[in-house]
């Protein structure tokens, strides 16, 4: 089972379209910053899916501060392939952030590359 947290602006929306795909063994919920990390740090949740205005900042602001830029990662505005989050999660990223404006193209992508994951 992966355990996806949504957080930022578009936190419960988000949680809503990852929910919509029916992806087995994911779970979702939404959280806030705070509560993602220690969640994140304690195991208790695998990623999280922040949004914001940019992407760039209140997305993923306290959790690159509280985890560190290693497993952070903002696509800013630019709506990512597959084969570049599958690239990431090799890196060890768990964290992203992303637009809201992006939200109905990056959704589905990333969701649907974290649920591979756990296949």
């Amino acid at each position: 089972m992966t355990k996806i947290l949504t957080g930022g602006v578009g936190k419960s929306e988000v949680a809503g379209q990852v929910t919509g795909l029916g992806l087995p063994g994911v779970e979702i919920a939404v959280s806030n910053d705070m509560d993602a990390a220690a969640a994140l740090r304690a195991g208790r949740a695998d990623y999280f899916l922040g949004t914001c205005h940019t992407g760039a900042g209140a997305s993923l602001g306290v959790l690159v501060g509280l985890l560190g830029s290693a497993v952070c990662h903002t696509f800013g505005r630019s709506v990512p392939t597959t084969e570049q989050i599958e690239a990431l999660l090799d890196e060890g990223k768990r964290v992203f952030g992303y637009a809201l404006d992006q939200m109905d193209a990056v959704t589905p992508v990333l969701a649907r590359a974290l649920a591979a994951r756990t296949a």
